[in-house]
Order: C-alpha cells, then structure tokens, then sequence
C-alpha cells in the first residue's frame, strides 16, 4: 500500500509533458515555440537612471519625514494621478518634499504636463516653493 502511495505522489506532470530547462513542465512543441520566439531585450532606460546617480540629485529618500512634509506630497500626489489626461509617465514623477519645498523630477510627455504638474504643486496648501526638474521626454 505504502508503494502504491509513494508512486502517486512521486509522479507531479501530466503524461505527454517534458521538463523544460527552468524546470517548468511544458507540452510537446512549447520549448521549440518559444525557440523561434525568444524573450526581447529588455528596455535599455540607462540615460533616464543617470539623472539619479547624480549625488546633488534629490530622490525619494530624501523626502521630509514631518507631517507637513508628507501631507503635501501625499497631496499632490493624489491630484497627479487623479488627473486622467496626463501619462502614465507623468503620473509617476518623483515628488519630494522636504522644508515644505517641492522637486518635481522624472520624465513626462510634453511641455503641457510639465507646467499642468507644476502647477498642481503650486497650488497645494503649505508649499512654499517648487523646484520643477521634469523632462520632457522626446522618444
């Protein structure tokens, strides 16, 4: 009985499956497909990481950790990406507050979501300043 048993759970892939190199089972005729379908590239984004590298460069971890620090950015935030005509990309622009001054940085869309974003910020109670380093991205 016992071998019986140890067969059953020993036995994990449908029959007429193979193993495949990540050890996923696969149907006859999957790995050859995804040989003539090869995973692509994955996107080359290094000259949009470079901007954070730089030191001088604020980036989230730099955020304010006091209430008002938080509650603008939270704020803005919100309004961002309550705004359904902006990007996606314009929707997750960096916004650090720190000493109730807000930096806007990351990529957008165009000239239009720079200054629509920026002036959400503006208009948020508590900022005192907004530092506007968004990019329009061209590609």
């Amino acid at each position: 009985m016992s071998l019986s048993v140890a067969a059953a759970v020993g036995c994990d892939r449908a029959e007429g499956t193979t193993r495949s190199d990540d050890n996923t089972a696969t149907v006859p005729g999957e790995v050859a497909q995804r040989a003539n379908n090869p995973t692509p590239a994955a996107a080359d984004n290094t000259d949009k990481n470079d901007r954070d590298r730089d030191p001088a460069a604020l980036t989230p971890g730099d955020q304010g950790e006091n209430e008002t620090d938080r509650t603008i950015t939270q704020k803005i935030r919100q309004a961002v990406v309550a705004n359904d005509t902006l990007s996606m990309n314009a929707k997750n622009v960096k916004i650090i507050t720190n000493g109730q001054v807000v930096t806007l940085r990351g990529p957008v869309k165009s000239d239009k979501e720079k200054a629509d974003i920026e002036a959400v910020a503006k208009g948020t109670p508590g900022v005192q300043r907004v530092d506007n380093q968004l990019e329009v991205d061209v590609d």
